[in-house]
């Protein structure tokens, strides 16, 4: 899992970025999960992940978290902060050969994802 954090000065907010590399899952099933917190907050995103009975769940769930230790250092607040972006994208696919009758094989394709989450905080002063 990499972790990067990134701070705009001249827009006067700040972003935190973390982003987990060849996770051993399908990106269909990966954007599945990430199609249901995109740009819910983050307490809600927490209380969504931890219900939803998804495999795909629990990676995604432990870089919520990781993105959430990161926005701790910049002085971000987690609890005021929500998922702004959040994608899946396709990784590299591990090949495997599976032996078969009469001494054929068979190509067995095992896919990986990336998966990137950006928390960013609420803007306190626009009210809804």
């Amino acid at each position: 899992m990499i972790n990067r954090v990134t701070k705009n000065s001249s827009k006067s907010r700040t972003e935190v970025k973390a982003l987990a590399q060849n996770i051993h899952m399908s990106v269909f099933k990966a954007r599945r999960v990430i199609d249901q917190i995109r740009g819910r907050s983050y307490e809600e995103t927490l209380m969504i992940l931890e219900l939803m009975p998804y495999r795909a769940s629990f990676p995604i769930l432990k870089l919520v978290y990781s993105a959430a230790a990161n926005a701790k250092d910049p002085g971000l607040n987690e609890a005021d902060s929500f998922i702004s972006k959040a994608e899946v994208n396709g990784g590299t696919l591990a090949k495997r050969l599976r032996p078969r009758a009469r001494g054929r094989s068979y190509l067995i394709k095992r896919p990986t994802c990336h998966i990137t989450i950006v928390l960013k905080l609420k803007d306190k002063s626009k009210k809804i």
